[in-house]
């Protein structure tokens, strides 16, 4: 079995779903399986002009044929399921998804409790409940997917959830989210699973959420998931992947939060084929300069990648780039004199020597970065 972790290595937005939907044209019978997060991912794959995509609640994967494993570390959304099972089978996909049963089940009531927080705290939620349906869990006000076999059981639990929350909760409205969960049962492109599906797969993908600087042990508190998007997860479950980390050729956030190099003018052009520019309860889309040391420092805390000799580094977006390919280290500004020698210094300061690049949204074009032998006289300083 081969195992390979598609691992964001900034604030999210990195192009974690263009590199699974690459990673499962070069594998055979591959299984996605998402092992962070929930639903508030959006992951946006580009098969061509016709065929594109933001997956949130199916794997990355999906245009390629492979199913989706949805894991016990993940909340699921039964409303946002159904309703991205419906457009993709509008556009001739047949997905098929396996969801543990302890997945964590969001709520009308998580999501409504969730948004109220948002309006105070600012801390960059998207207001899909994740962090809610979490902290819940961990109350012991448990709903998990196993429930939604029994209706009886779940009236029982939905009662006791709408008391938990109180009057942040008390106006949501609860028979879309019934009427989602009688589908998603019923559904034959939806199977319960008590563990990761293994006959007639030969390779897992693990699909990352966010990014390392969003983790909640590694990110900058308060403005983090209640999720690990390292490898601890994937550690846990018993596999020791290969790492593939990706971060765009420039630096990207979601509302509130830290990010540097903000005050520096950027030459980074508006992406045509950008999915979240949407403020919303995320808050504005928000770019600049790419600091390595922040991708350095992401990586050095999870040990698994730090120690991790057989990694990629991916550099997505470089198309995106205008003109001057600079980066930050120790806040001072790095210039470059082509793009070359921009992905070069990178490698060289991060040290990884596997590198890929994509110079556009299509994961077909991605292609492998060779460095040439240094010189005499090419050295540079950090």
């Amino acid at each position: 079995m081969i195992a390979l972790a598609v691992i964001g290595a900034g604030f999210g937005d990195e192009g974690k779903g263009l590199v699974t939907d690459y990673l499962c044209t070069q594998y055979d019978n591959a299984l996605v399986i998402r092992f962070s997060g929930g639903q508030q991912a959006g992951h946006h794959v580009v098969v061509d002009e016709n065929r594109q995509h933001v997956f949130s609640n199916f794997g990355s994967g999906t245009f390629q044929g492979a199913p989706t494993y949805w894991s016990n570390n993940c909340t699921i959304d039964p409303v946002g399921i159904v309703n991205e099972l419906d457009l993709l089978l509008k556009i001739g996909i047949k997905p098929l998804l396996y969801i543990d049963e302890r997945c964590p089940v969001t709520t009308p009531y998580d999501i409504a409790h969730n948004r109220k927080s948002e309006e105070v705290n600012r801390h960059g939620s998207c207001g899909l409940g994740v962090g809610a349906t979490i902290e819940r869990e961990e109350n012991f006000y448990s709903l998990v997917f196993g429930d939604l076999f029994c209706p009886a059981i779940l009236e029982i639990k939905l009662d006791l959830i709408r008391n938990y929350y109180g009057s942040n909760g008390s106006n949501a409205v609860i028979d879309d989210f019934l009427f989602c969960c009688d589908q998603i049962i019923h559904s034959e492109h939806i199977r319960v699973s008590n563990g990761i599906p293994g006959k007639g797969f030969e390779t897992y993908v693990f699909e990352g959420s966010q990014g390392l600087l969003l983790d909640q042990r590694i990110g900058f508190f308060p403005h983090v998931t209640r999720s690990n998007t390292g490898t601890q997860n994937i550690l846990k479950m018993g596999y020791a992947p290969k790492v593939f980390l990706v971060t765009r050729a420039y630096q990207t956030r979601h509302g509130n939060g830290v990010m540097t190099n903000e005050k520096i003018p950027h030459n980074i052009k508006e992406n045509p084929y950008e999915k979240n520019n949407a403020i919303g309860y995320q808050g504005p889309f928000r770019r600049s300069l790419l600091d390595l040391d922040l991708i350095k420092y992401g990586i050095s805390r999870d040990s698994y990648i730090r120690e991790n000799r057989h990694k990629t580094l991916i550099i997505t977006c470089l198309d995106l780039i205008e003109n001057e390919y600079r980066f930050t280290i120790g806040n001072k500004i790095v210039y470059s004199y082509d793009q070359n020698d921009f992905v070069a210094k990178i490698i060289d300061f991060l040290g990884i020597d596997d590198v890929l690049l994509s110079k556009s949204p299509f994961s077909s074009a991605m292609t492998k970065f060779s460095l040439a032998p240094k010189e005499p006289g090419d050295q540079w300083e950090p």
